[in-house]
């Protein structure tokens, strides 16, 4: 009788784990799974759950892991981790707005972590910076557990709007209009620039060299493409 109770308290708490994204397979491990990469999936060491809850729009999840950090996970989908947030942060600012000559305005959609605009926020030519996030919870989230990354929300350059992206675009991304833009040759180098955000800490992934090697292509990537075009 003893070994079938603490058999079902196995099983309660592993039930009990995977609804909450925590992996039942492995017990303590958070596992993310996507039938976009059928047969494996992404599997990091819980030390602590930090918070869970749900929102209107999603359920929302922050835990220590043993590697990365503290992890955010929005709808079982990690989104952030301190360990390499970085990469995806830099590259994504960077390559856009070091092809631009002094650029003044920028509109971020999502984002609500703050990452990117701590990064956008080093750009000392940039006068306005909008940023529309559906999900306040993300926010505020963000700023009690990844301070590093919300510190993009204290730049007085910064509007936050809570609302759907959607209803305030007000010009579109990749207008044809205006001077053709070179992305593979940057035309400011971002390293050079003096502006106080930079004391947030230095770029960890960007350089101005990187834009050359972010287009191109593998060459397995360029017989798929050469194939087709025959």
């Amino acid at each position: 009788m003893e070994a079938e109770a603490a058999a079902k308290r196995t099983r309660d708490s592993g039930e009990d784990a995977a609804a909450a994204g925590i992996s039942a397979v492995i017990p303590g491990w958070f596992s993310e799974i996507s039938p976009m990469w059928p047969g494996e999936a992404h599997s990091l060491k819980v030390d602590k759950v930090l918070f869970q809850g749900k929102s209107d729009y999603q359920s929302v999840m922050v835990f220590q892991s043993s590697t990365y950090g503290k992890v955010l996970v929005l709808d079982g989908v990690i989104q952030v981790t301190e360990r390499d947030e970085c990469a995806y942060q830099e590259m994504i600012t960077h390559l856009p707005l070091c092809s631009i000559k002094d650029p003044k305005k920028v509109l971020v959609i999502g984002g609500g972590d703050g990452g990117v605009l701590r990064e956008v926020s080093r750009h000392s030519s940039v006068e306005q910076i909008d940023i529309c996030e559906i999900d306040k919870m993300v926010v505020d989230v963000s700023k009690q557990f990844f301070p590093h990354l919300a510190v993009g929300f204290e730049d007085p350059r910064v509007s936050l709007h809570i609302g759907d992206g959607y209803g305030v675009i007000g010009f579109m991304l990749c207008s044809t209009e205006g001077p053709a833009v070179d992305f593979q040759h940057p035309v400011f180098n971002i390293e050079e620039d003096e502006h106080p955000m930079k004391s947030k800490g230095p770029l960890k992934f960007y350089n101005s060299e990187i834009h050359t090697a972010s287009f191109c292509l593998p060459s397995f990537a360029k017989r798929v493409i050469e194939s087709k075009a025959n």
